[in-house]
Parts: structure tokens; sequence; C-alpha cells
């Protein structure tokens, strides 16, 4: 195979990109939507020729969602846990499409299902990287009151990665809603204290800061149309980046 040209290649080597269940469904709203993750999978093949390794977190929230079952009055701890169970059917899926782009994929679960994927181990996980695989997350930290963007920044700390690409529907931080503010203007660099103290609401306060004490840059981005992470990858799409630099 020729090796491709040397201004593809991406800018960190190892990295976790965190994607919620939201961004799984598409526009659909709900389910899994393969148009979706296809592309996805297509992008996390791509730069295996210099040997990049990719982990990543999935959120459940296109089956189920704790939080807004807890408000219904289910107790919140049972809530978070049917959250869990939903990001597995998530991670699974992921690994299929991936397996299908081409690199080996393994979905390692916080909450232990043997029959149907790894416990998290994280040897185990460091393991399957280094042998060149995909390592999926699922479970989140398996714990309740902890959200999959916390998991998101723990596994990222714990696989000693470069960055945390955080996945949305947008092509980074606004100032306001840009759906709803047609003045919206996108930031390009935030710190972990701007986001902190400006309550953006771009991932839980427990994230951020364990993203900041890691010292683990968190690039937002978007994930519609094909391309969007790898091009991420490379350094070349649109996004924020959230770091210890200066800030806005």
């Amino acid at each position: 195979m020729a090796k491709p040209p040397a201004t593809a290649k991406p800018r960190y080597q190892r990295v976790l990109v965190k994607l919620s269940g939201e961004a799984l469904a598409g526009a659909k709203g709900y389910g899994i939507d393969l148009g979706v993750i296809d592309p996805i999978a297509k992008d996390i093949a791509k730069p295996r020729p210099w040997g990049w390794k990719f982990a990543s977190v999935v959120g459940g929230g296109n089956i189920y969602r704790g939080l807004m079952a807890a408000e219904g009055g289910m107790d919140r701890a049972r809530a978070d846990y049917m959250g869990m169970l939903a990001t597995v059917m998530n991670a699974l899926a992921l690994q299929t499409a991936i397996e299908r782009a081409g690199p080996t994929a393994r979905v390692l679960s916080a909450i232990p299902m043997p029959t149907v994927c790894e416990p998290y181990i994280r040897d185990k996980a460091l393991d399957h990287l280094a042998k060149g695989r995909v390592v999926i997350f699922a479970g989140g930290t398996g714990n309740p009151f902890f959200t999959t963007d916390t998991a998101a920044a723990l596994r990222a700390a714990e696989m000693d990665c470069q960055a945390l690409f955080k996945a949305t529907q947008v092509d980074g931080v606004y100032s306001a809603d840009p759906a709803k503010d047609p003045n919206a203007t996108r930031y390009d660099r935030l710190t972990y204290g701007d986001v902190l103290k400006q309550d953006l609401k771009i991932m839980d306060g427990a994230a951020i800061a364990l993203a900041r004490d890691s010292r683990i840059p968190i690039i937002v981005f978007s994930i519609k149309g094909q391309t969007g992470l790898a091009l991420e990858l490379q350094g070349k799409g649109s996004s924020t980046t959230i770091d210890g630099g200066e800030g806005i």
C-alpha cells in the first residue's frame, strides 16, 4: 500500500473521541442512524498507517436518558444504570461499523457483562491500544450520578491520551446558541477556567476539571458530515480548543 502524504498525518497519535447518544441518532432523534455511524467508522480507519491509537466513549441518550427518567420520578441511581446499559448497545453498533471499515475493535464495559463484551480493565485496554485495536468504552464510569462526559475525561487520562475530541452538533463553542442567535460567534480557543467560570455547558464541570488536572486539551467539533473527524485529527477542521492557554 502506498504511504499517504505526510500532510495528512494526524496532529495527535493517541486520542479519545466522546460520542453522544444523540449524535449517533442523527436526524432521527432516537435510535441508531447507520448513516451517521458509518462515516465516523471510516474516519477512524484512515490514520492507521501512522500507528495512531484511538479510543472512544459513547453515550446512551438516543436510547435512554437516566436524568430525564429521574426527573419523572424514577430512582436516580437505577435510572442511571439503565442509561449505562444503553451505552453498551451503542458501543456494539459502533464496533460493528468500525470493523466493517477495517480496524479491529473491542468494547470494554465498566459494568461487567462477559457474554456481550469485555469488562473494563485498564491494563487490558492499554494492551488493545498497543496492538492497534480501537477501544470503545461503554457503561460510563460504572457508577450512577456521573455523566459519560466525566467517563470520557477519566478514560482519556487513564489511557494517556494526548487529546479528547468532543463531538457535537455544531462546529465548536459559541457565545450563544447559533441556532437561535444569528450574531453568535464561535471561539477558536478557551481555557478550562473560561468554561467553568462562564458555565458554558460544553461538558460537565467534573469532566472539565479532570481534563484540566490531566492537562488534556478538549477539541469541540461537529460530527455532522463525512470526514469531519478526519479533518479535526489533521488540525484542518473548524472547532474550538479548550486547554490551559490564553482564553477569551
